[in-house]
């Protein structure tokens, strides 16, 4: 739809201004104010209508224009938001983009990041104004996050599976995360935990006594966040088919089971198979070799790591195993649903911007 009305100036971008605003869209740690200019920016770049810009963002076209003009005015200077009346500035906007290219694209020759002090020496910036500009653009070079890339031929095939039958549960049926949590350790603490006190955190030594380990096998019923748990002493097919005459014994008999796995050998045993042609009412998905993220069970096996296992003491393989039932009864006497939000599409989107940020650096 032609518009009419002045002509807008065009919105150009420079590589270094380009790599920056995407870098404040991508960081889940940018300022959500900070990140809509940068999205305004980039939409512009591309020759959209201050209206349409408008539209996607769920903003004002008064809103696009602001931060429009800022940008044409001030560049990337001019995203922040308006100093407070005080001393003027000191820092020139190239000394500005200078210090977030260096950030982006170099390290420093003695160490594998930067910090803020070794940037001010190499800029003759203070520390405190580095921080401060990291910050307003969202960079923190002593974080490193990770991340990992299956390999597994079947993947997109395997994870639309998954999720469908997350997103789209088939009728008459339950879908069931299933996992084990293996060689969890029942330790004992080598001097008594100092309690919590005002002003004082709790505290507990580094040493400890090992009591031996157990394995948990869990069910997660996505629909309700109802759990199925069992504990025992060795992790092998044999056990894996116990735990599955305790999912058989605890669903009711008229519903279709699917259960969602990960690839795990004990899992795909002749003594399985066998016995699941005896129960055809299971229905195995199995997940992406390394991509144990699509396995919901895993958000309660955090869980109960932080809440239980983390700072438990326990003097016996039996104490631990009590502990983790009383946890399993404490759950699912409120349990909360689980629900997977992000579509299949979504994620490969997200797994092919990985995968041109990995081939990018690489060449």
């Amino acid at each position: 739809m032609n518009r009419m009305g002045r002509p807008k100036p065009t919105v150009d971008l420079t590589k270094e201004e380009s790599a920056v605003l995407h870098s404040i869209v991508r960081r889940r740690s940018s300022p959500q104010s900070l990140v809509r200019r940068a999205r305004i920016i980039l939409l512009a770049a591309k020759g959209l209508d201050g209206t349409d810009i408008a539209e996607e963002l769920g903003t004002s076209p008064q809103t696009v224009c602001k931060w429009r003009k800022r940008f044409l005015e001030d560049r990337m200077e001019g995203l922040l938001d308006a100093p407070r009346s005080g001393a003027p500035r000191r820092i020139s906007d190239e000394k500005v983009a200078e210090l977030i290219r260096k950030t982006l694209e170099e390290t420093p020759p003695t160490a594998t990041h930067w910090t803020t002090r070794s940037m001010a020496e190499k800029t003759r910036i203070s520390s405190t104004s580095v921080g401060r500009i990291w910050r307003a653009f969202g960079l923190k070079p002593h974080r490193l996050d990770g991340f990992s890339l299956s390999k597994d031929p079947f993947f997109v095939e395997k994870m639309r599976d998954v999720v469908g039958i997350y997103m789209r549960p088939p009728d008459n049926a339950l879908v069931l995360c299933v996992d084990e949590k293996s060689q969890i350790q029942a330790l004992d603490r080598a001097q008594p935990l100092l309690p919590l006190r005002p002003t004082v955190n709790a505290r507990r030594t580094d040493r400890y006594l090992r009591h031996g380990t157990t394995t948990l096998f869990a069910a997660l019923d996505v629909a309700t966040g109802r759990v199925i748990g069992k504990c025992f002493r060795k992790h092998r097919a044999k056990e894996f088919i116990r735990f599955l005459r305790e999912i058989d014994t605890n669903t009711p008999k008229d519903l279709d089971l699917h259960l969602v796995l990960d690839n795990y050998a004990t899992h795909k045993t002749p003594d399985v198979k066998r016995w699941l042609l005896r129960h055809p009412r299971f229905h195995l998905h199995f997940t992406p070799t390394q991509s144990s993220w699509l396995n919901l069970v895993e958000c309660f096996f955090s869980i109960l790591t932080r809440r239980k296992l983390k700072r438990g003491v326990h003097r016996s393989t039996r104490a631990l195993e009590k502990d983790i039932r009383g946890f399993l009864n404490e759950t699912n006497a409120d349990p909360k649903p689980y629900i997977w939000t992000k579509s299949a599409n979504e994620i490969l989107k997200d797994l092919g911007r990985y995968c041109e940020d990995v081939t990018g650096r690489q060449n």
